[in-house]
């Protein structure tokens, strides 16, 4: 029987099959020989060992379309990352962090600000042009006072989301708002782990509708980049590309050199300065990492 993971945890793999069912899985002792790990959105092949109790073997994973590895899920089609507008005020730099590391991972990204109702408009028409600048989507949204949603949930459909953010910023909310019956549906597995849902430690996936998943992901504090030189650091940024090419020498840094397209590009105010000063920051970061 063919099914999705919706949730790993403790050795234990939780399959949607086609029939409808959840089924608690074991996976076959040949992926740990071979070294795969099963991940969340895997479509997998499954044999059923106990029809009455819903158990079975994971048996076969079928070919990924995409594998994240921060969070570890597979076949996303695009990642939202969440924060809220205000209180807490957003992380800029856990932000940008977040976008190299999908950039990195080369997954479409979608930017989201919860508690939309807490800012005034100059405010947030100035966070999102810091980003849409820089050509990520960005969207605004209240779900205490349902604005915003609509759109969202048109950005949503018929793609498998993954929801990423720090811990604070609403997550729980939003899932309980788009996946309204996501505690039903995954009761059975709520009562085997003994955790109530709302307390996000591993990547799950629920079913909005028939072409449209979302994924809740653990909080994050913090991302590491280090795998990336510093000298490269400016391809992760998409707005510096174009400018890049007008800098006077070749492997600019686009910090202290003369003619530097990117600096021209600050200055004239097609580069965002609160994303330039990012960069500043994390390129001086990378530079100054200790190599073992």
């Amino acid at each position: 029987m063919t099914g999705k993971i919706i949730k790993g945890i403790a050795g234990f793999y939780y399959v949607y099959g086609e029939d409808g069912i959840l089924y608690e899985c074991k996976a076959k002792g040949a992926f740990r020989k071979d070294g795969i790990k099963p991940l969340v959105g895997d479509n997998v092949d499954i044999s059923i060992l106990d029809e009455d109790n819903h158990r079975g073997n994971l048996d076969k994973i079928l070919t990924r379309e995409s594998e994240l590895l921060r969070p570890a899920v597979a076949n996303v089609n695009q990642v939202l990352v969440m924060f809220a507008a205000a209180k807490p005020a957003p992380n800029y730099n856990l932000l940008d962090r977040f976008l190299i590391r999908m950039e990195l991972e080369n997954v479409p990204v979608l930017i989201g600000f919860n508690k939309c109702d807490l800012v005034d408009c100059t405010t947030e028409k100035e966070m999102e042009e810091v980003y849409t600048s820089a050509g990520y989507r960005v969207c605004f949204f209240s779900v205490k006072e349902g604005r915003g949603l609509g759109a969202l949930q048109e950005a949503l459909s018929g793609k498998t989301t993954a929801l990423a953010g720090p811990s604070g910023v609403g997550k729980s909310s939003l899932m309980n708002f788009l996946c309204p019956m996501a505690e039903m549906e995954t009761g059975d597995v709520s009562r085997k782990i003994e955790r109530g849902k709302h307390t996000t430690r591993h990547a799950e996936l629920f079913v909005v509708n028939h072409d449209t998943y979302v994924m809740d992901t653990p909080g994050f504090s913090s991302l590491f980049i280090n795998e990336i030189e510093a000298q490269k650091l400016w391809s992760f940024f998409p707005e510096m590309r174009e400018a890049e090419k007008k800098c006077r020498f070749t492997g600019c840094s686009h910090t202290g050199e003369p003619d530097c397209g990117v600096k021209e590009a600050v200055a004239a105010g097609s580069i965002k300065r609160q994303r330039y000063e990012s960069y500043r920051r994390l390129y001086e970061e990378l530079s100054n990492r200790k190599r073992y």
